[in-house]
């Protein structure tokens, strides 16, 4: 009962963050609302590793890996979510990136030899990418207000396709035996660098402010805190419990809930509007979801990194 208590808590923890998102970008910079997420996250973790005396791989094929997992897997993906929710609704946000399970399939069936295409697989691709369609459509009958709504569709889709890369990297990552809080603590690290990076080269461009605002709304300051503290780090360490006592595949499942919560916050939090092209296009990403993952009287593999790079787990 406990474990499943803490599977819900996960799905709840991780569909709140496309809210909380939302929220902090209304006064924090992308880039700076992901260097301070990953950076806590990083810090966190960090001590895990050191409290539980987790050994730190020293090759450098590995350590390469590990960071390559952190840029593909992390800042990239959390950088283009966040950068899309100045453009878009975090519902919205939260439907769309649930198709980094599709983009999964396709890469997994190039990389993979277990993970071939199948005339079900298909069907579930091709519903999956018609409900983005109608998403798109939603926007594209907004001027210039729905280009710029498309862009923020376009950069969770492309978030979505990071998401897949990693999954498919880690899960090659995950043979060489490297612990999943290893892995997420050296991929926050590496994303929180490279953040700090990327806000350096944009203040010296002067594309971007230095700093956050030091009068920070209330509500706002908080977003980014529990981002970083609750649903980036709390969240991860609690994901290796259920996985722990569920297995992987059971586990993963609490990424095909998400979005659903998610879509739910937005609307019920931030009064964020449900029309007809959200429930058809969500509806049609969910069922595509389902049908090409739930294998009735099968034992079923799980598909990694819906959310969070699963290897460790993201958010969004």
């Amino acid at each position: 009962m406990r474990i499943w208590a803490g599977f819900w808590l996960v799905a709840l923890i991780w569909g709140s963050s496309f809210m909380l998102i939302r929220v902090g970008v209304e006064y924090v910079h992308p880039l700076h609302l992901v260097f301070i997420r990953t950076g806590i996250a990083a810090i966190g973790l960090g001590l895990i590793m050191v409290a539980f005396r987790r050994p730190i791989p020293h090759d450098p094929k590995t350590i390469l890996s590990l960071v390559a997992v952190g840029l593909i897997n992390t800042l990239l993906p959390f950088l283009l979510i966040t950068w899309g929710e100045v453009r878009i609704d975090s519902g919205l946000a939260s439907v769309l990136q649930a198709t980094a399970a599709l983009f999964t399939l396709i890469i997994a069936h190039f990389t993979f030899n277990d993970e071939r295409m199948t005339p079900r697989k298909i069907i579930g691709l091709l519903c999956g990418f018609v409900g983005v369609v109608v998403l798109a459509a939603r926007s594209s009958q907004g001027g210039t207000q729905g280009a710029d709504a498309l862009a923020g569709q376009l950069a969770i889709v492309l978030a979505s396709l990071c998401y897949a890369f990693g999954a498919t990297f880690s899960r090659t990552v995950i043979k060489s035996k490297v612990e999943p809080v290893v892995l997420s603590a050296i991929a926050m690290l590496s994303a929180s660098l490279g953040a700090a990076l990327l806000i350096g080269i944009g203040t010296a461009a002067g594309l971007m402010p230095s700093h956050t605002p030091v009068d920070l709304k209330t509500d706002a300051l908080i977003a980014v805190i529990v981002l970083g503290v609750v649903n980036t780090f709390v969240a991860y360490l609690i994901f290796y419990e259920i996985v722990r006592a569920l297995g992987a595949a059971r586990a993963s499942m609490v990424t095909y809930i998400v979005p659903a919560i998610g879509l739910l916050l937005g609307v019920i939090f931030l009064h964020e509007k449900l029309d007809i092209y959200i429930i058809l296009g969500a509806g049609l990403i969910f069922t595509a979801i389902g049908i090409v993952n739930i294998r009735l009287g099968q034992r079923q593999k799980p598909i990694l990194s819906v959310v969070e790079p699963k290897a460790a787990p993201a958010g969004d």
